[in-house]
């Protein structure tokens, strides 16, 4: 059977990830390397979460060191660009190459992401970072785990579940963003 190394973001994105890879006949391991999820505790229930669903459904998961400090010194300059911009572009290819240089050392020919799950993900700019990041030895698995499905499918799992479901993409930028548009929307 053929691995892959599957970059976790959340539990939610999960779902549809493993489903499609395990169809199209891959081994998956999954990696949560989220350096930029704020504030911690916030990531230690996204983590609590993979975890419980990993065990589930048998999927082995690495989890490398909390870091937070690399993604802030590298985001800092796009602090107040808009979701799906340069911020999330570095943010995206920070862990993905995270997740195809463990990929690489651990002898491992596919790399993949469950960003591609989330509908507030640019499928586009997921999937070309991806694929630039790709070697002879590890290749990236484009994928729209969102589509065919796969939303209808997350919901579905995470009610059965009662699974947590964030309402920020993780980055303390992204909740600043959440609050100020709840703050928005109720004057």
């Amino acid at each position: 059977m053929k691995r892959v190394l599957l970059h976790i973001c959340c539990v939610i994105d999960l779902v549809p990830a493993v489903q499609r890879l395990r169809e199209e006949g891959y081994s998956v391991i999954g990696y949560f390397h989220n350096p930029n999820i704020q504030p911690e505790e916030e990531y230690r229930k996204r983590l609590q979460e993979v975890w419980r669903l990993s065990v589930m459904w048998d999927v082995p998961t690495i989890l490398p060191a909390y870091n937070p400090i690399d993604f802030f010194r590298e985001t800092v300059p796009f602090w107040n660009t808009p979701e799906r911009g340069e911020r999330c572009r570095v943010c995206i290819s920070k862990n993905l190459k995270a997740t195809r240089d463990l990929a690489l050392s651990l002898g491992i020919k596919y790399f993949a992401t469950t960003l591609t799950a989330s509908r507030f993900k640019d499928l586009n700019m997921v999937n070309s970072i991806g694929n630039s990041l790709s070697t002879n030895e590890t290749v990236y698995l484009e994928s729209a785990f969102r589509k065919s499905g796969g939303q209808e499918i997350a919901v579905k799992i995470a009610k059965m579940y009662k699974l947590y479901r964030q309402n920020y993409c993780g980055c303390v930028y992204s909740k600043r963003d959440a609050i100020m548009k709840r703050r928005q929307n109720n004057t």
